[in-house]
């Protein structure tokens, strides 16, 4: 793989034993990242582990490469708790960095702002790369903020409580007059200890949690977990299973984005569109239910295959009800897109460049509506999207606009996606679920899914019992709330409710 010789190319999907994945000094390590991200690859996870034993931590990276058929897995063990910062030289590094410093206690010496993700205690206790005292616990949100000085600055802070049913969350503008020169955005108030609690696994629990990372997400987390249970323990998933996976991730795509579209239009005072969506996005959710019985897809997705079935009488149905349904959100997002004044609102407000999200690392919605061509279904497809995948859907503008078109498209594609694949679906005693046996001891596998925000990312390293010493989960929203910061630089502070549900990333999800 060009510009990245030390790392090791494995398929999304892919187990291979850790003894594959290359060791390397640090600074290697360190230039194949930043060499790798200035040649037009992306950072996919980037995470510590002590599960070998050693006092000191070891490194993983994973490169997502859109010109490559595999990613490149590296790793390195610290030699002490300080190490140099990637992040001058490579921005996607920042919010890794800071992860890593808070699970691990490790210093990434010379990063530019160096400061809690989730303001939770070190992994390693005795180890705190911010000075604090052994068992003390931080206070979310303490910390320092980013100040523009000047006689006429004002600072607002929003949050971290909010009117409304929405998760909590801080944001800090700092503003001349309506203008906002910075916001930074302070999360980590819904911290569970997701990666913790899935270490000793799988048990029972296991897939609840992942289910439970992000509630939205519910069947990209749980596909994206069954893929890395399946290659580890060598498992071919069934045809059948396949496809309703492939059904039931785009039935999630659309109750998202038909949610976003319908608010959107309500943030802009648009009615028509945001009182159709609101339902809209409730049949979507019911289609779902169609099949599993749960709205949000709990239960479907298992390792193996899945544990529910469409029959013929319920394929004819969910055909007619997403028929139905599409033809209301097509009537209600031309409402919307034909309307002066939304577009008005809509055209430049909240742009970010395309060079602004190759730096970022962004993915998803967020990226496809800057020009970038970043969908997991088409760079490392697995499962269904293999053998059928709806069509990329891009724009060029990054603006509010371009996220909502994006979605608009998203929306057509995967209502044919569905159509196509309920209508061909065969009714046999084929098997739904392929019998798994013990994960593989010692290996590491990398799954990614095209979640409805993006880029899902679940690593899983294996010990010698073939249990799990490290999990690792990177939701997309992890790479993108540094986005909607970067959209709210010059805008006037009245367009961040707009610019926040453009992105509408998940609080949960980043905070694990």
């Amino acid at each position: 793989m060009s510009n990245r010789t030390d790392f090791a190319a494995i398929r999304n999907g892919e187990a291979v034993p850790l003894g594959q994945v290359p060791e390397m000094p640090f600074t290697d390590f360190r230039r194949s990242i930043v060499d790798g991200v200035a040649a037009g690859q992306r950072i996919s996870a980037l995470f510590g582990d002590t599960s070998a034993g050693s006092d000191n931590v070891d490194l993983f990276a994973v490169l997502a490469d859109s010109t490559q058929p595999a990613l490149g897995v590296g790793r390195t063990r610290l030699d002490g708790d300080n190490f140099l910062s990637l992040t001058p030289d490579c921005i996607q590094a920042h919010l890794f960095e800071r992860e890593l410093a808070e699970q691990f206690g490790v210093h990434p010496d010379g990063h530019p702002w160096f400061k809690p993700v989730r303001f939770h205690s070190s992994y390693r206790l005795g180890h705190d790369a911010w000075g604090r005292r052994p068992g003390e616990v931080p206070i979310i949100g303490v910390t320092d903020y980013y100040r523009v000085e000047g006689e006429e600055i004002h600072e607002v802070a929003v949050g971290p409580v909010h009117a409304g049913v929405i998760e909590p969350g801080h944001f800090r503008f700092q503003c001349y007059g309506e203008q906002v020169f910075h916001l930074e955005i302070s999360l980590g108030y819904q911290h569970r200890g997701a990666e913790r609690t899935l270490v000793g696994g799988p048990h029972k629990r296991t897939i609840h949690t992942v289910e439970t990372v992000a509630g939205d997400t519910s069947i990209g987390h749980a596909t994206a977990y069954c893929q890395a249970v399946e290659a580890l323990a060598g498992c071919d998933l069934p045809r059948r299973a396949e496809v309703l996976r492939g059904i039931a991730l785009e039935l999630e795509r659309l109750a998202n984005h038909s949610g976003d579209l319908g608010a959107l239009a309500g943030d802009v005072g648009f009615l028509p569109t945001a009182s159709f969506c609101g339902r809209l996005r409730g049949d979507f959710l019911n289609l779902t239910a169609l099949i599993c019985g749960s709205r949000f897809g709990r239960g479907l997705v298992r390792p193996g295959g899945v544990a529910f079935d469409v029959d013929a009488t319920r394929a004819h149905l969910a055909l007619e009800r997403l028929e139905a349904a599409f033809r209301d959100v097509k009537n209600a997002a031309e409402l919307l897109f034909n309307s002066a004044s939304v577009q008005a609102r809509f055209e430049n407000t909240g742009t970010v460049s395309r060079e602004t999200a190759i730096a970022l690392g962004l993915v998803g919605p967020a990226a496809r509506a800057c020009g970038l061509p970043r969908d997991v279904r088409h760079e490392f497809p697995a499962g269904r999207f293999r053998f059928s995948r709806p069509p990329l859907a891009t724009a060029p503008d990054g603006d509010v606009f371009a996220r909502a078109n994006v979605r608009w498209q998203e929306i057509q594609n995967s209502v044919s996606f569905i159509r196509d694949e309920l209508a061909a679906i065969s009714i046999s005693d084929e098997a739904l679920v392929a019998a798994a046996g013990p994960l593989q001891p010692n290996h590491l596998v990398v799954s990614l899914i095209e979640g409805w925000r993006g880029e899902v990312c679940h690593v899983a390293l294996t010990d010698a019992h073939g249990r799990f010493s490290r999990y690792k989960i990177v939701d997309p929203s992890f790479h993108n709330w540094m986005g909607l910061a970067v959209a709210l630089r010059d805008q006037q502070i009245s367009d961040f409710p707009l610019c926040n549900k453009s992105f509408n990333l998940s609080y949960c999800g980043h905070d694990l």
